[in-house]
């Protein structure tokens, strides 16, 4: 059976950290939310199928599952399960050993486990508990990153209205050097440049970042399985980065941060009080102004600074800033309709005719639009803001319009006949407006669907009356049956023999 979507991106996470970024299996794990255990076995299973990272780019998910799980011949029936907890638990008491509760498993099970295996599984589910352990902070290994819950007001000059700023603050594990940022909110785009900003301001990448829990960079907040936003680890992929948020309701995963925001509210933020001011860019002047003096500033217990820790200790292990910046990029999933489009703000983009039906993603820059089916890009077109347009790539459209998968123009018509002649001709004068037959199978099916909402005999009228004003398109139908207009009889004079410029011009026989 193959594994969902998102099982298999998790796969290719775990090759990039562990292949690619040469973390440790320990911190795989944390980064993605899964068993130290599975990650192992993902990267045995790589060993042993010879693959490699990057992984080559002809190998989609089906594929790479392929080579990672080769099909095997059906075993024996799985041996009886204990209830690992229960043994857990009854541990606990006097007297009680692991050969004692083995062999109250076997009276209960005797195809069960062995007692070795029996010991072994139960010490790989012991590893999965949480335990509570002291922090110690590797150079160059983790940024911690988060919002204060402090803003500061910014005035506009010109009408006195006060918006809030939000500050971005990143510490260092290591040096507990620090940096500080003020944004407009605390939206997506602004967490990724909080990000981007403070790498080049270090002039270097961690291995880890560790966040909280926030809706920008966590699309689902979970105690054991957080899922982290697309754009969030795509951005986290580029700069070579693993994203480990902080267990809920674990103060612990993200106290180097608190502090550190402690300290950027006490030291800079309480500086800052009196002043007004007037842009961002100002208020920013005035951070980066202190950040200068926070970092040189000397440490109380021992002996140096921010700056110097981080230059003699940070520095030396963290990874170089890759050659191209990130580009911002939205993330989004939809499904390709019949006419083989996919629809973003109103715009409709073109796939390949085969995809028809199938659900696709999609990563939206400024100016770029590529789409995605398992992990291999299909297409990319340049991004438009003109709603209910087409972009339409000729290479994507089927040999034969009539012969597109079983949606054919013939068949819509032939659909429409049920109704009535004129809802036909309705239909049939749709796509005959269009460049393409197929960009009018959207219009054509929603005609057809008003017949549920006001019924066959009023669909065949309002069609009627369409044709007759040389109207073709849903909009106008839908306004028909909508005003009630179908049931008055049609004018006695003949339609406007002027030729008909765009598809929304209706006439003046509409209003007769």
């Amino acid at each position: 059976m193959p594994r969902p979507r998102t099982a298999m991106r998790k796969i290719r996470e775990v090759l990039r950290l562990g292949l690619g970024q040469g973390l440790s299996p320990r911190q795989v794990a944390a980064s993605l939310s899964l068993p130290r255990i599975t990650v192992r076995r993902y990267l045995e299973r790589a060993h042993l199928a010879d693959v490699s990272w990057p992984v080559p780019a002809e190998l989609d998910d089906m594929q790479l599952e392929r080579l990672l799980y080769p099909p095997t011949p059906p075993s024996g029936s799985a041996r009886p399960q204990p209830e690992w907890s229960v043994v857990h638990h009854e541990l606990r008491r006097k007297d009680v050993t692991l050969q004692l509760l083995w062999l109250e498993y076997r009276a209960g099970a005797p195809d069960g486990y062995e007692y070795s295996q029996f010991c072994r599984r139960y010490r790989e589910w012991q590893r999965l508990l949480d335990v509570v352990m002291r922090q110690e902070h590797r150079a160059g290994e983790k940024l911690f990153v988060d919002w204060p819950g402090r803003t500061v007001p910014i005035v506009n000059p010109i009408n006195g209205v006060i918006a809030l700023a939000e500050i971005f603050v990143g510490v260092l594990g290591a040096s507990n050097y620090t940096y500080a940022e003020a944004f407009p909110s605390q939206e997506l785009p602004h967490w990724i440049s909080g990000h981007i900003h403070a790498f080049e301001f270090f002039g270097c990448v961690p291995r880890i970042v560790v966040c909280d829990n926030l809706r920008a960079g966590v699309t689902k907040s979970h105690r054991y399985e957080p899922l982290v936003n697309a754009t969030y680890q795509e951005m986290a992929a580029l700069y070579g980065v693993a994203i480990i948020p902080a267990r809920v309701y674990k103060p612990r995963d993200k106290a180097k941060v608190e502090a550190g925001v402690l300290i950027v509210e006490r030291w800079i933020l309480a500086r800052l009080r009196h002043r007004t001011f007037f842009s961002l860019a100002e208020l920013n002047a005035a951070i980066r102004e202190l950040l200068v003096w926070l970092n040189e500033r000397p440490f109380k217990k021992m002996d140096g600074c921010r700056r110097r820790l981080f230059e003699e200790l940070e520095r030396p292990a963290m990874q170089p800033l890759p050659a191209q910046r990130y580009e911002y990029a939205d993330w989004l999933v939809a499904r390709v309709n019949i006419d083989y489009h996919i629809e973003v703000d109103r715009h409709y983009y073109s796939v390949p005719y085969q995809l028809a039906g199938e659900q696709v993603e999609v990563r939206l820059t400024a100016s770029t639009l590529e789409i995605f089916r398992r992990h291999r890009r299909v297409t990319s077109h340049l991004r438009s803001f003109q709603r209910g347009r087409h972009t339409t790539d000729p290479a994507h459209m089927p040999a034969s319009h009539r012969r597109h998968l079983e949606w054919t123009p013939s068949r819509l018509e032939k659909w429409a006949n049920r109704t009535g002649p004129f809802t036909a001709e309705l239909v049939r004068g749709v796509m005959e407006s269009r460049p393409h037959p197929e960009q009018g199978y959207r219009s054509c099916l929603g005609i057809l669907r008003l017949g549920k909402q006001f019924g066959d005999d009023r669909l065949e009228a309002a069609s009627r009356r369409a044709v007759a004003i040389q109207s073709f398109s849903l909009h106008s139908v839908h306004s028909i049956l909508k005003t009630g207009l179908d049931r008055q009889a049609l004018p006695s004079s003949p339609p406007s023999t002027e030729p008909r410029r765009h598809q929304n011009v209706r006439g003046a026989g509409y209003y007769q």
